[in-house]
């Protein structure tokens, strides 16, 4: 059972989280969704949303990159994209209180999904694992994120395991109809007796946990 925290290739995803003025947030939204859907033309957007629930005014956005030097040649190009540092960056800047990256992997056993359809909303989940790594905790929490899936209530999206940012982090996201039927799903799982099972065993590698509902924005690829 593999349960490293990377698949064997150079392909990794920077998660960027930006927390915005409250008296902005409508005019950011707005003009992200007119000038995003021009940057993967240098490196692929993976999803972009703004949070709903267990977070206010924060955006989170996924980026994929083949390996770090696809990265830094992304990350110099923008920087000398006239067009995207004078209509978007410089705008959007005073209008940010707090920016945050990190550098993950998907785990191995897990490939990066799509929704069935649609108009759903997301959830993110961040775990803080036990130091050790995956080879402490891996098939635990494998186990506990399958035996969700097998309830059929949820959609898995990605599960990805930090290389850069907090260590030990885990980030599950899944995807779901509409927030009554993902609370709905949640009570059934919760009286089901291998969901217990699995997520009793893995809460011992567990230090915290974190969830924020996340929703699409019109330029976001995962909709």
């Amino acid at each position: 059972l593999a349960t490293g925290p990377r698949q064997n290739n150079g392909i990794f995803y920077e998660i960027r989280t930006y927390d915005i003025k409250p008296a902005k947030m409508k005019e950011f939204l707005e003009l992200a969704n007119k000038h995003f859907p021009f940057c993967p033309a240098h490196s692929e957007l993976v999803g972009f949303w703004y949070t709903d629930l267990g977070a206010l005014n924060k955006v989170f956005h996924i980026w994929k990159y083949d390996n770090f030097a696809h990265r830094t040649a992304v990350r110099n190009a923008l920087a000398n994209d006239k067009d995207w540092q004078g209509k978007f960056i410089s705008v959007v800047r005073p209008m940010m209180e707090k920016q945050h990256n990190e550098i993950a992997y998907l785990v191995p056993w897990c490939q990066l999904g799509k929704p069935p359809k649609e108009g759903g909303v997301y959830e993110w989940v961040t775990f803080q694992m036990k130091p050790g790594g995956p080879a402490l905790w891996g098939e635990a929490f494998r186990a506990a994120i399958n035996a969700h899936i097998n309830t059929g209530y949820t959609r898995l999206i990605g599960v990805f395991h930090t290389e850069y940012g907090l260590l030990n982090t885990v980030h599950v996201l899944w995807w779901n109809e509409s927030p009554d039927h993902r609370a709905a799903g949640r009570h059934s799982a919760h009286e089901d007796a291998r969901v217990v099972a699995a997520v009793r065993d893995s809460v011992r590698f567990l230090e915290s946990q974190q969830n924020v509902l996340l929703i699409p924005m019109q330029c976001s690829p995962l909709k």
